[in-house]
């Protein structure tokens, strides 16, 4: 966090396909570069249903509840100003390497799970080629769904599976829209209902070191109004599991003492009450929120 917040921030490139500025660029520290995303306010569109100027302060935000569950769907996030003005800058989640299926057990407190910068390793995980800092960097996108969403055909929903949605592909042929019956992602389906997430894609699920499954792009949360969109309802009204309880309540405790007054400085008063209230009524209700009217998937689903 101390190295996304304070380091020099210089931007590398742009992801072309995202419809606000998203930019992968590197924070560097007397401890070496740091790759991150940084989404400056200023290349924010504006969108009738969220007030201008604020979806930067959301993804904090949504890092903030993240953060507070223990669950640590969201990768670090700070507010920050930056080359482009102030935005949101978030850790990069670069491609995990081949065979890294354990947990992080070095101590090290690397949260991106690299090796130390002496030992000759990029923030792209490469060794070090002696290129300058002029030549392109070498980056390797995570496999978006983390091969636990995906649209297949009709009769191949695999056992363990959970159809979200059946539809026609543009030449008419049946498929279904699916994820997994996964732990990590129920969390994602959990905080998503508490955060109103209005852009759960298929792409915006990645995966991370070690078995990890991460969420990004929460510029669309924390509206007043219900606006949960998402491909995670294959939970849809299923009763909470006694540890997902346990996190609710905890985060209820910490919305009225200090995490309230985190998100207070980043959300307006009325955002931070209705993010209580949706905690209150998923413990009322003690399950996982149904579908509810047309608009339930963010359009694509990927």
């Amino acid at each position: 966090m101390e190295r996304l917040a304070t380091g020099e921030l210089e931007v590398r490139g742009r992801l072309a396909d995202a419809s606000n500025a998203t930019l992968y660029s590197v924070a560097t520290t007397a401890r070496g570069e740091l790759a991150c995303v940084y989404k400056p306010v200023a290349g924010e569109r504006p969108l009738w249903d969220f007030p201008d100027d604020t979806l930067a302060r959301r993804e904090v935000a949504s890092y903030a509840v993240s953060a507070a569950t223990g669950w640590d769907v969201v990768p670090p996030t700070v507010f920050r100003d930056g080359p482009l003005g102030p935005g949101s800058v978030q850790l990069w989640l670069q491609a995990p390497p081949a065979g890294a299926g354990g947990r992080d057990d070095d101590g090290d407190g690397d949260v991106d799970g690299s090796e130390d910068e002496d030992e000759g390793e990029d923030v792209d995980g490469s060794e070090d080629d002696g290129l300058g800092a002029d030549d392109a960097d070498v980056v390797v996108l995570p496999q978006p769904g983390a091969g636990l969403i995906e649209i297949t055909g009709a009769r191949r929903v695999a056992p363990g599976w959970l159809p979200v949605l059946r539809a026609e592909d543009y030449s008419g042929r049946p498929v279904v829209l699916a994820h997994a019956d996964d732990p990590r992602l129920r969390r994602i389906a959990v905080l998503d209902a508490v955060l109103n997430n209005a852009d759960r894609k298929g792409g915006h699920v990645l995966p991370g070191w070690y078995g990890a499954v991460h969420g990004v792009d929460h510029g669309l949360t924390f509206h007043c109004e219900p606006k949960l969109r998402t491909v995670l309802w294959g939970w849809g009204g299923a009763p909470l599991l006694e540890h997902e309880r346990e996190v609710l309540v905890h985060l209820r405790a910490q919305l009225d003492a200090r995490l309230g007054e985190v998100l207070t400085d980043l959300l307006s008063v009325e955002e931070v009450v209705a993010t209580l209230e949706r905690v209150e009524r998923l413990l009322s209700a003690d399950r996982l929120p149904r579908q509810r009217g047309q608009r339930t998937i963010p359009w694509p689903p990927f």
